[in-house]
C-alpha cells in the first residue's frame, strides 16, 4: 500500500497528476504501441498473478507496507498475528540487538520463503530511509513506546504500539497531539478490548443488562510494587555496538552502566525503564474497566490511598460517579481480568476463560447475539491487528486510539503518583493536572536523555 500523504501534500499530489485529454491513446492501443516500438509485439508479457490480484492474492497497490522497531518476545508474538493478513507485507526490523534483528529476519524471510527482509540497528536512519513503509509494529521496553511511536508518526508511519503506550502523562500527551497534528492511525495493544469475552461484558454494562452499573474492578499484575527501585544493576563490559547499541537502548532514560541482564528483560521494577505492577496489567484492565462504565474518554479524578506496597483495593472515582477498583489476585482465575457491577448482576472475564463468569447463567444467553450485534453496529472485527490495518486503509479511529489509549494510562500515571506519595489526590482530567498538590504535578512529566527526546 503506498504511503498516504500528509494534508500538506494532497494539493501538490493533485496539481501535478498528468491530465487526459479525450484524444489521448486507449489503453490498448498504447500497449500495442509500445509492443512493437521495443520489438517485442509478438512475444507476450508474463505478468504473476500476485502483482493483478488473482487467486486471492492482494495487488501492491492494495498492500499495507509494515515494519518493526524492537521486536523481542512479546513483539515476535505480534507479528506472528499480523503475518498471516494476507494484504500486510512486513519489510523491515529495526533493533539495538543485532541478534533480535537476525531473529525477526529469520522469522520474515521463512515466511515469504525469500532473503528480503532488511534489518537496520538505527531508529533515525531505519525511519528516514525506508520511505516505502506505511505502518510499523512498535514493541520495545516500555522506555521507548511513545518515544518511537513519535518519532514513526512525525515520519507519517502509522503506528501499532505494545502497552504501556507511555511512560507519563506528558508522553501520552505527546502521542495525541503528534497523530492529530500528522493525521496519523494509531492503536494501542490493549488487544483484548478486540476480544469476544471481555466485549460481552463491557456491553452488558454499557446496555444495561447488569442494572445501574455502579463499579468496576480492575487486576494489576501480582508481582513487584507500586514503588520501584531507583537504583541500578552493577556495570559489565559493554558490548560492541554493532551487537547492543547501549546508548539507543536507554534511550531517553538516565545513563545507566550496562548489564546483560537490562537486555533479556531484567528492566522490569526498575523506576528508570518500568510503569510498576500498576502498569504492568493496568495498561490493559484499565482501558477495559473504563470502557464498561463509560469513560474511555476520561480519566478518573479521585485515588485513594491504601497502606502496601502495591496499590491492592485502591479505590478511583470518575466525574459521572462510577468507581473503579484495582486488585491484585483473589478476583479471576486468569490474567487482565475485569469485573462489572450493577444493581442486577455482575459480569467478569479473564485471559482463559472460555466464557465469562456472570452472576447468572441465563446472562449469558445472547453471548452470540450481543457480540455480533456489537461488530454490526460498531463495524469492528474480532481482531486487534485487522481493526489497526482496516483503520490504516480507511483511515477512520482504531477501537484503542490515542486518546483512549492516552486516558486509561492517565489513570495509570495518577495511580502510581497517588501511592509513590503516599496520599489520596484529586485530579482534572480536563486541565490534566493535580488540584492543589505542586509535588505530583511535577511527576506527571520524567526528564528525557538528549538525543533522545519528545
Amino acid at each position: 500500500m503506498s504511503q498516504h500523504p500528509s494534508p500538506n501534500h494532497r494539493l501538490l499530489s493533485i496539481s501535478t497528476a498528468p491530465s487526459l485529454s479525450a484524444s489521448a491513446l486507449s489503453r490498448r492501443q498504447f500497449l500495442k504501441r509500445a509492443a512493437l516500438a521495443s520489438g517485442v509485439a509478438a512475444v507476450p508479457t508474463l505478468i504473476p498473478s500476485s502483482v493483478l490480484g488473482l487467486n486471492g492474492a492482494v495487488p501492491p497497490s492494495g498492500r499495507i507496507v509494515l515494519g518493526g522497531i524492537g521486536l523481542g518476545g512479546r513483539g515476535s508474538g505480534v507479528l506472528n498475528w499480523m503475518l498471516p493478513e494476507r494484504d500486510v507485507q512486513f519489510v523491515a526490523i529495526c533493533d539495538a540487538k543485532r541478534q533480535q534483528r537476525e531473529a525477526v529476519k529469520r522469522m520474515v524471510d521463512n515466511k515469504y520463503g525469500n532473503q528480503d527482509c532488511k534489518t537496520y540497528p538505527e531508529i533515525r536512519e531505519f525511519l528516514a530511509t525506508r520511505t516505502d513503509i506505511d505502518a510499523v509494529l512498535i514493541a520495545t521496553g516500555d522506555r521507548w513506546h511513545a518515544l518511537a511511536a513519535t518519532y514513526a508518526m512525525r515520519a507519517g508511519k502509522d503506528v501499532y504500539s505494545e502497552k504501556p503506550s507511555s511512560m507519563t502523562i506528558a508522553e501520552g500527551q505527546a502521542v495525541v497531539e503528534t497523530a492529530r497534528r500528522y493525521g496519523r492511525i494509531y492503536q494501542t495493544g490493549t488487544q483484548r478490548l478486540s476480544e469476544a469475552n471481555f466485549v460481552f461484558c463491557i456491553e452488558m454494562a454499557l446496555t444495561g443488562r447488569l442494572g445501574r452499573v455502579h463499579t468496576a474492578r480492575a487486576h494489576i499484575a501480582p508481582w513487584d510494587a507500586a514503588a520501584m527501585r531507583h537504583d541500578w544493576l552493577p556495570a559489565e563490559p559493554q558490548p560492541a555496538k554493532e551487537e547492543v547499541d547501549w546508548d539507543q537502548w536507554l534511550g531517553p532514560c538516565p545513563w545507566r552502566p550496562y548489564n546483560s541482564a537490562y537486555v533479556r528483560g531484567g528492566w522490569r521494577g526498575h523506576y528508570d525503564f518500568h510503569t510498576s505492577c500498576i502498569g504492568e496489567w493496568g495498561a490493559h484492565t484499565f482501558a477495559q474497566a473504563q470502557a464498561g462504565i463509560g469513560c474511555l474518554e476520561t480519566t478518573a479524578v479521585e485515588y485513594k490511598y491504601v497502606d502496601n506496597p502495591y496499590g491492592d483495593g485502591m479505590e478511583t472515582v470518575f466525574a459521572n460517579g462510577m468507581k473503579m477498583f484495582l486488585h491484585r489476585e483473589g478476583w479471576w482465575r486468569g490474567s487482565c481480568g475485569m469485573t462489572f457491577e450493577g444493581t442486577e448482576g455482575w459480569a467478569a472475564a479473564a485471559d482463559g476463560y472460555s466464557r465469562p463468569d456472570v452472576s447468572s447463567p441465563a446472562l449469558l444467553a445472547d453471548f452470540r447475539k450481543i457480540t455480533q450485534d456489537y461488530m454490526a453496529r460498531t463495524g469492528r472485527p474480532m481482531s486487534h491487528v485487522r481493526d489497526f490495518f482496516n483503520c490504516v486503509k480507511s483511515r477512520r479511529q482504531t477501537v484503542a486510539n490515542p486518546v483512549v489509549m492516552h486516558r486509561s494510562m492517565s489513570t495509570v500515571h495518577a495511580a502510581n503518583i497517588c501511592m509513590w506519595l503516599k496520599r489520596d489526590l484529586k485530579y482534572d482530567p480536563v486541565k490534566e493536572e493535580f488540584i492543589g498538590d505542586a509535588e505530583a504535578n511535577q511527576l506527571r512529566s520524567r526528564a528525557q536523555r538528549a538525543p533522545w527526546t519528545v
